[in-house]
């Protein structure tokens, strides 16, 4: 009998990355065309009488009450050139990035055959690291100073734990991300499961948009941290029962297993090895066994409440 149900699990299993593969196959077709506009590089370039021509181009990227003269300081202020050389020097060549953005907006327009690339435009903001992708119907923003490797020497009074993800390999995960908050919606965001569930939908969302990225970097965590949560699941979800957290409105779980932080807050001693958001990691793990279990659309799932979601998951940490 164990034999039996081996080879039906088996069966399943390849059934099923053939249909992923044929689904890849077809969104790989899709003619999705868009350019990169490297406004940074325009504005690095600029001279003052360039200033009209940068402001009718991109209106909305110069605040009407900021007057000319911040801008054009801006153009000659030593630190802002030295920023514009270290964007240059990274992102000298973007086909890479170029390319994986095509990608995901090939994924967008399969799932939603209303979505039209939009206009995708780098530029410096500062390293305002919480700021590093906007989207909206027609713009998508990239902050190129935010990602110019987690030891640049322009982030040594940063975390680590936020500067490891200003990398390169995190421009698309993060512009995917923008796009996941976009499409989804939950009403209730008040106890520990929803705030779980909530990012759970995001990183499904990028399981589908993205899956030529690996968990660790869709979790925006390092390999090993990854693993660690993996190796983990179990006793996370355990402890999360029996401390009844779940349905609780405290406000500090949120900071505990939610929000971002250099490890999670068990108060055990096994603290520091652990990553943080764990409770978005866990959240994941229910939102894909719902998936798993059910027959829904994802993007109706985007738009269902948590306890909906966890009640009908069937969800079992890995051991």
């Amino acid at each position: 009998m164990k034999k039996i149900i081996l080879l039906f699990t088996v069966l399943i299993t390849v059934l099923s990355c053939d249909e992923t593969s044929k689904t890849e196959q077809e969104i790989a077709k899709i003619d999705i065309p868009f350019s990169i506009e490297r406004f940074d590089e325009a504005f690095a370039k600029a001279s003052p009488v360039d200033l009209p021509k940068l402001k009718a181009q991109y209106p909305f990227l110069f605040s009407k009450r900021i007057s000319d003269s911040v801008w054009i300081n801006r153009m000659q202020d030593s630190l802002q050139r030295q920023l514009f050389e270290e964007v240059n020097e990274e992102f000298h060549d973007f086909d890479d990035v170029e390319l994986d953005i095509e990608k995901l907006f090939q994924h967008l327009k399969y799932y939603d055959k209303t979505f039209s690339a939009p206009r995708v435009i780098t530029l410096t903001n500062d390293v305002d690291y919480r700021n590093k992708t906007i989207v909206t119907d027609t713009i998508a923003l990239i902050a190129l100073d935010t990602y110019l490797g987690a030891d640049h020497e322009f982030y040594a009074g940063i975390q680590k734990y936020i500067a490891q993800n200003m990398t390169k390999s995190q421009i698309v995960p993060d512009l995917a991300n923008s796009y996941a908050e976009k499409y989804s919606f939950q009403l209730q965001r008040k106890t520990l499961l929803d705030e779980m569930v909530y990012y759970g939908k995001l990183l499904y969302f990028k399981d589908l948009m993205i899956p030529f990225k690996t968990d660790a970097e869709k979790m925006g965590y390092l390999p090993e941290q990854l693993t660690w949560a993996q190796n983990n699941e179990s006793y996370i979800w355990r402890y999360f029962i029996d401390k009844e957290m779940l349905y609780s409105t405290d406000a500090a779980l949120s900071g505990r297993f939610i929000a971002p932080a250099p490890f999670s807050k068990f108060y055990l001693e096994l603290d520091r090895e652990s990553p943080g958001r764990l409770g978005q990691f866990i959240g994941w793990q229910i939102v894909r066994s719902y998936m798993e279990h059910n027959e829904t659309d994802f993007r109706d799932m985007l738009q269902m409440e948590a306890i909906e979601i966890f009640n009908n998951s069937k969800y079992k940490p890995r051991k």
